[in-house]
């Protein structure tokens, strides 16, 4: 039993002693198992663990610089991914709790820190000491406010002085984050999650959070969101795998050897077959991106299908078909961001967030029976759809730069800004705090500008389309911009209200 939590790290040096020792156990028994051996310790501290503390005349003021200094050095040992690996069922939350108070104490804190307690907090809501713990709500320490209980317990976890309010920007973050957790659960496809950007948009809020990260506030917001995403992460990281492997394990029957082409290297049927799914899951960040990157850009490759001579299709040339659509240098409306491009985008765009509503809402029509295509099953609402809009989502010719290519493109993206519009709507009436208004009042406003902007695009596909008597694209089109209108005028009203 490891000394009562409420002590504090900087006046008690027998405390952080207990606490560094507790540290430096697990770390031992971290780095054994990774290097399959024993790690002698310094002359000195090779005797110290926490039941060795108890009855002797050590000297925890000579001790703990020691052992601060030794376990810096073990720290730039253990990556996040090592901590990760470590951090099991089994493994006693009273030992996580002491290893999130020491990276939260910690005087000179590393890059790697913040991603170490993440792990750890995201471990703690995962695995409670009670099942359903965190499911109830208690008080906070006025009794005033309700709190959750994984707040409860990080205040109690972290304390070491009163907990300063958290500011006004700082909230305006943690909305954001629940918002790209509302983000990725609607997607349904892993290129769409990947497209979105998620995982970099999430990962810069918290970098944004600077030292308030250690807040038991922001914890207790970050720690559902990271079991909630990594949930739907795994979910459909392994669904996509899965097809790849099944799709190479059909080449390999049929004789092939290679799977599709990545960053211009070939893939064979061997390399997917040795791919470790667990792996990949559990690597460092960085290395966990690029394995996710080549998943998809591989799935994609995968997709493409054979043509008549036997190349995959964008390989080689194809048969051109009777009549070529008209060509022209730019569409108006562009296709979903590239892997690449989302990576590297800048945090929580409103751009990316409707383009991941457009993902969702292709891959359930294109799912779905066909009975029911026209009815999108959003989080607060189903989103109807006109028989253009549903053609549009089901057209296989949504990046071509020519006239129908940019006419799916239009409805395409109508919908989605009317699926956004209706969304920040249903989330301000939810919200009884006006500072987690402010996040979607700026959203709206930025989806106003972008259906004046989509409105203004689609006036030349409008007259184009007149112009060659296409009366069912005018008809569907026109329809589609009146509903797009009617919404922008409800968000108006909404922010008008709002002030």
């Amino acid at each position: 039993m490891w000394p009562g939590r409420c002590l504090d790290l900087t006046y008690d040096p027998q405390w952080e002693l207990a606490v560094l020792a507790t540290v430096n156990g697990f770390y031992q028994k971290l780095l054994h198992d990774y290097l399959e051996g024993e790690i002698p310790a310094p002359m000195g501290l090779d005797t110290v663990s926490p039941d060795s503390l108890t009855g002797t005349d050590r000297d925890p003021g000579e001790t703990v610089p020691v052992m601060r200094r030794w376990l810096s050095l073990l720290d730039m040992a253990i990556t996040p991914a090592m901590l990760r690996r470590g951090l099991t069922p089994d493994t006693d939350p009273e030992i996580a709790e002491v290893l999130l108070r020491y990276f939260a104490h910690k005087k000179k804190p590393a890059p790697a820190d913040r991603d170490k307690s993440d792990l750890i907090a995201t471990f703690l809501y995962r695995f409670p000491r009670v099942a359903g713990q965190w499911q109830s709500r208690g008080s906070d320490g006025d009794a005033v406010l309700p709190a959750p209980p994984f707040e409860i317990a990080l205040t109690e976890i972290l304390a070491d002085s009163e907990v300063q309010p958290l500011s006004e920007e700082e909230i305006q973050i943690l909305s954001e984050l629940e918002a790209l957790a509302e983000e990725a659960d609607q997607v349904r496809d892993f290129d769409a999650l990947v497209d979105a950007g998620i995982v970099h948009r999430a990962r810069k809020l918290k970098q944004a959070l600077g030292s308030s990260f250690y807040h038991p506030g922001v914890l207790a917001t970050i720690a559902p969101y990271n079991a909630a995403f990594g949930k739907k992460f795994d979910l459909l990281f392994r669904a996509a795998a899965t097809q790849v492997r099944n799709s190479a394990e059909a080449i390999r029957k049929k004789g092939g050897e290679i799977v599709g082409q990545v960053d211009g290297s070939e893939i064979t049927v061997e390399l997917v077959a040795a791919m470790d799914l667990r792996d990949m899951l559990q690597a460092d960040y960085e290395i966990a991106l690029e394995r996710m990157r080549h998943i998809v850009l591989l799935k994609k490759a995968l997709e493409r299908k054979p043509t008549g001579g036997g190349q995959w299709a964008g390989g080689g040339s194809a048969a051109a078909p009777a009549m070529a659509p008209e060509r022209r240098s730019r569409p108006a409306f562009r296709p979903a961001a590239s892997v690449a491009h989302a990576l590297d985008s800048h945090p929580a765009s409103e751009d990316d967030k409707i383009k991941s509503v457009e993902g969702f809402i292709r891959a359930f029509v294109r799912a779905a029976n066909p009975k029911l295509r026209d009815m999108v099953p959003m989080r607060f609402f189903n989103l109807p759809l006109t028989k253009s809009e549903v053609d549009a989502y089901l057209a296989d010719y949504a990046e071509e730069d020519s006239f129908r290519g940019d006419y799916v493109r239009a409805l395409m993206r109508i919908v989605a800004l009317i699926a956004r519009m209706s969304t920040e709507i249903e989330e301000i009436k939810r919200k009884a705090s006006k500072n987690l208004w402010k996040t979607h009042a700026q959203s709206l406003s930025a989806l106003l500008e972008a259906g004046k902007a989509t409105n203004d695009n689609a006036c030349p596909l409008l007259t184009m389309a007149q112009q060659r008597g296409l009366a069912d694209k005018v008809k569907g089109l026109l329809g589609s911009l009146q509903k797009l209108r009617q919404h922008s005028a409800l968000v108006r009203k909404t922010l008008a209200e709002l002030k």
